[in-house]
């Protein structure tokens, strides 16, 4: 053994894993880029391999850091080089997200943390690659009662049952919903079917005194408020 330095011996890609560490520590999320915010997820179930190409491939296959992180399973096995344990952890990325944004509605008034309201109907659904249409039922403080999944379509239909909807918050003794569906297109604007079924939910919901505050469109490119678009 000479008398050089074991440090010499680390793989080439040892020092850059420890500077971009060392900026996240010091700078903050914001000074990296997606791709590097990525890197960081992907270095502990790739310990031994220069990650950054990797990063950089799925971040054109799939747009930005959030939309890896909300890819789905199946799409994500298709890059080569992402396997069962680099899927497991962009997944607790995305169950992480959802549950923190979640927790910022929970147990408080929901019309008086409204933005709280969108970031969460966004990061569980904005990048889904396949219609959901969520009902969020709320008591009499408007406070959460239940948040549930109704139905999952296709790509670009899910099948909506007004009566069933508001016969759920009778069940749940629900004073008000917000309904919330996202348009994998990326596109928030709401179609004339979105439009129909909003109102046709309304007129049903009504004479039991049930509120319905807003039917919030998610997509990639933002979200649409039919209350705020006059629907409602």
């Amino acid at each position: 053994m000479t008398g050089q330095d074991k440090s010499d011996d680390a793989p080439h890609y040892h020092g850059h894993r420890e500077r971009l560490r060392a900026r996240f520590r010091e700078a903050g999320a914001e000074a990296l880029a997606d791709y590097e915010l990525l890197e960081l997820v992907l270095f502990r179930a790739i310990p031994r391999r220069d990650v950054k190409p990797l990063a950089k491939d799925l971040i054109r296959r799939f747009g930005s850091f959030a939309e890896v992180i909300a890819a789905p399973e199946t799409l994500l096995a298709e890059v080569d080089g992402i396997g069962a344990g680099v899927i497991a952890d962009i997944k607790l990325i995305e169950a992480a997200a959802v549950r923190m944004t979640r927790g910022a509605i929970a147990g408080r008034s929901v019309l008086d943390s409204w933005t709280s309201v969108l970031d969460y109907c966004r990061a569980s659904m904005a990048f889904a690659d396949k219609e959901h249409f969520r009902v969020l039922f709320l008591d009499k403080r408007n406070q959460l009662i239940a948040d549930e999944v109704q139905q999952t379509g296709t790509i670009d239909h899910t099948p909506v049952y007004p009566r069933e909807v508001v016969k759920r918050a009778l069940e749940l003794s629900a004073s008000a919903m917000i309904l919330v569906h996202n348009h994998p297109s990326g596109d928030p604007a709401p179609s004339s079917a979105d439009i129909r079924m909003t109102r046709e939910i309304v007129d049903i919901a009504t004479p039991f005194g049930i509120e319905v505050h807003d039917h919030v469109i998610v997509g990639r490119k933002g979200h649409a408020s039919l209350r705020g678009l006059g629907v409602i």
